[in-house]
């Protein structure tokens, strides 16, 4: 069939821009929601539930300085108002987290991006989703897109974070919250995907975390069979290190 299940990649000029804090919402005891808004927003795009902006932090020690860079899921934008709404994981360390916990309307903040999108059609029967807190965004907005009919199954790992995250789908959602030590999420993710059993159908393999973990992950999926266009994993951060983002492939 002629365009089923058809991967598109979208190239973007790359723009940057200055934004201000319109308010910030807490979803739960460690996530925060961020809404910027501002005319520079205007023609922004994001078409990829899994895109992610770079967000610019300075040092209010040290103004002079380069700012920190960080790269983030845009987890909403509304066009109309001209709002983007950036989630942040609160662990208490870290330029990005640091600047969120104190976040108030009117703070500046300056983004560029995105610089392109993967676009993965809403068409595959079965959708595994996978990941720490740090991709519960990219995933929210993945179930927000997926129609009624089809599956999907999440597994999330919040480490020794006793929480869950509200989302809305009208796909038939099956998940997993995982918890435990931080250094064993790799191998917890893993075993939880082998454990799976999946329906008939086509379906759509996506992970993203810490990048050890992730690196677990990816051969758990590529056991499960089907084509490796199907199967996505990146590490959004990495353990000892800053400001990492990578894809993971074989």
């Amino acid at each position: 069939m002629s365009g089923l299940h058809e991967i598109r990649r979208v190239r973007y000029e790359l723009v940057m821009r200055e934004s201000t804090v319109v308010r910030t919402q807490r979803l739960s005891p460690h996530f925060l929601r961020v809404t910027l808004g501002g005319p520079e927003l205007a023609g922004f795009t994001s078409l990829g539930f899994d895109d992610h902006v770079k967000l610019f932090f300075k040092d209010p020690a040290n103004p002079d300085a380069a700012p920190a860079m960080r790269d983030y899921t845009p987890r909403r934008f509304d066009a109309q108002r001209q709002e983007l709404d950036i989630e942040f994981v609160l662990h208490g360390h870290g330029p990005a987290a640091t600047w969120a916990a104190q976040a108030d309307a009117g703070q500046k903040l300056s983004l560029g991006g995105p610089r392109g999108s993967i676009v993965i059609p809403p068409d595959f029967a079965v959708n595994v989703l996978v990941g720490d807190t740090t991709a519960w965004p990219a995933i929210s907005r993945r179930l927000e897109e997926l129609p009624a009919g089809a599956g999907a199954f999440v597994i999330v790992d919040t480490a020794e974070q006793d929480e869950t995250l509200p989302f809305t789908s009208q796909a038939d959602v099956q998940i997993q919250w995982l918890r435990g030590d931080a250094q064993s999420a790799g191998a917890r993710l893993a075993a939880a995907v082998e454990a799976l059993s999946l329906p008939p159908g086509d379906a759509f393999f996506w992970a993203a975390g810490e990048t050890l973990a992730m690196r677990r992950v990816r051969p758990a999926f590529v056991a499960r069979g089907g084509p490796k266009t199907w199967i996505k994993a990146a590490g959004y951060w990495r353990q000892g290190a800053a400001g990492t983002h990578e894809s993971i492939e074989e």
